[in-house]
């Protein structure tokens, strides 16, 4: 019996080491997801495509915008599934974007992501430093909304208007200039040693539009100004949380006390200490004003502004709290019976790729200054708040009743019809015969065939609250994608990438101390 010992021994090392390879095959791949996450914004890209383009189905787009108007507007993102250059969501996902380098930096480096991140933040800032022509104009949107939608073709065909409209000190929008001035501040901190001439450029337009924003200030998005964008993009938040999230911004890319200063004494009057918010968007931008601000008590330089610092990190926990299912029952985030984070019935995924940002780096920070979460559920240690956010992160991956990846393109079940122009019609490159703006309605929308271009990397609306997904090109609630769902999780992909390398090198440690044995 005791000569045989090893030879089971062996068996069982084998059959451990099969086991493992098995279930390491079936487990989340989130470095391809972020590779895959960063190919999505080559397919949104306006303007004239450069050498390195990897998303070949798509080709120069948009080249004359700006031309009525005598100003060169030509790049920058498309939002969704259009061709309308909103703004707004655009600068947001610029500053999301930026937000995942300037924390995950070296995990996406290490994914081998880094230059692709950059080249996707450097698309939107390119444009923005175009589209700010004087220190009190900012163009703020290319073509609008309502004769858009009326056609369904390429973005390579486009016959639709490509007016352009601007916010200047006539007509007001600090919303909309408080958001660029941040994405321009963050990407500034992104760029700051690799390009640093870059990066004090970006400072310089993000400084003098923040002063634009809070000197002349109004809703950019009121009649009289930029009405056309209210059915698409309404600033319901007004234009405070903005102007906050400007200063912060600035003031990390600076550290000049005087953005720092703007952010306390401001904090009661816009908002910042006394909303207490369930959602963050590219509307609402409380709650990451809130967790920013909190890291901020960290530092002994800080401490003079405690008492203030204290209570944005307490609006901060209570949006961590209600994510997490633990603030009082009223208060809570709903959720799917699957367990994934709910809000609203259209484009719910941008909720839950945001809070799924906040809820990681949150979780970071607890880490980092050793501390816990304190909720009226009780108390919450780092390590919860991580495994929420992956439980998140893991259903928009698969991990859900339907076995569906709602990012485009990962996995082998993934949305084939993809509410979205340009990759539900024959690529220009395959057939450049003119598609005209109804044609795509009658040859292309209606067809119940996949896409013939696949969306890599698109975060699309995802299930109704009780985890129900149609995959239909005209179910644009579920099916189409937008650049700001996506941006948050190219740091929470690099994050997750990064625990899982981990986790794979210490089980071949342990494998080899066994076989060692």
């Amino acid at each position: 019996m005791v000569k045989n010992k090893p030879q089971h021994f062996a068996q069982w090392c084998f059959l451990s080491l099969i086991f493992a390879i098995s279930f390491t095959a079936k487990a989340l791949n989130y470095g391809d997801a972020l590779a895959k996450s960063l190919l999505y914004f080559e397919s949104q890209r306006s303007g004239r495509l450069p050498y390195n383009q990897r998303v070949t189905w798509r080709d120069h787009s948009g080249l004359t915008d700006g031309l009525e108007q005598g100003v060169d507007l030509v790049g920058g993102y498309y939002d969704a599934g259009d061709h309308v250059k909103f703004g707004l969501p655009m600068a947001f996902t610029v500053t999301m974007l930026s937000w995942s380098v300037i924390e995950y930096r070296q995990q996406i480096t290490d994914a081998r992501e880094l230059e692709h991140a950059m080249e996707a933040i450097k698309w939107g800032t390119d444009y923005f430093i175009k589209a700010h022509t004087s220190p009190n104009v900012l163009w703020a949107e290319v073509g609008d909304g309502d004769t858009d939608h009326y056609c369904w073709q390429r973005p390579e065909d486009m016959t639709t208007s490509r007016q352009a409209y601007k916010i200047d000190q006539n007509n007001p929008g600090s919303d909309l200039a408080g958001e660029t001035a941040a994405a321009m501040a963050a990407a500034a901190l992104v760029f700051k040693k690799t390009n640093p001439h870059y990066a004090h450029l970006l400072l310089h337009h993000a400084q003098q539009l923040f002063e634009f924003g809070d000197k002349y200030r109004g809703k950019y998005d009121e009649e009289g100004r930029l009405g056309v964008v209210k059915s698409y993009y309404a600033s319901v938040s007004g234009f405070k949380d903005e102007l906050l999230w400007a200063a912060l911004w600035l003031y990390k890319a600076t550290d000049n006390e005087e953005y720092l200063m703007y952010v306390i004494n401001e904090a009661e009057t816009f908002g910042g200490i006394g909303w207490a918010i369930t959602e963050f968007s590219w509307d609402v931008k409380y709650a990451g004003i809130q967790v920013m601000a909190s890291k901020l008590l960290n530092e002994e330089k800080h401490k003079k502004h405690s008492a203030i610092l204290e209570k944005y990190r307490s609006k901060a926990e209570y949006y961590i709290c209600s994510c997490l299912n633990k603030n009082l029952d009223t208060t809570n985030v709903e959720r799917t019976p699957a367990g994934l984070l709910y809000i609203r019935q259209w484009n719910n995924m941008q909720y839950v790729s945001t809070a799924s940002f906040l809820l990681t780096m949150y979780s970071d920070f607890l880490k980092s200054s050793n501390q816990k979460l304190s909720c009226h559920g009780g108390t919450v240690a780092h390590q919860e708040i991580l495994s929420f956010a992956k439980s998140q992160v893991d259903y928009i991956l698969g991990s859900n009743p339907l076995n569906m990846s709602y990012l485009v393109g990962y996995g082998s079940n993934y949305p084939q019809r993809v509410h979205h122009r340009g990759a539900s019609v024959v690529s220009y490159r395959e057939n450049k015969a003119f598609i005209g703006c109804t044609q795509g309605y009658d040859n292309w929308y209606g067809r119940v065939e996949p896409n013939p271009n696949v969306l890599v990397g698109a975060l699309v609306g995802g299930p109704d609250s009780h985890d129900n997904f149609l995959d239909q090109r005209d179910n644009y609630m579920q099916t189409e994608a937008c650049t700001y769902n996506t941006a948050p999780l190219v740091g929470v992909f690099a994050k997750f990438s990064e625990l899982e390398v981990q986790k794979e090198l210490d089980h071949s440690q342990d494998l080899g101390l066994v076989a060692s044995y």
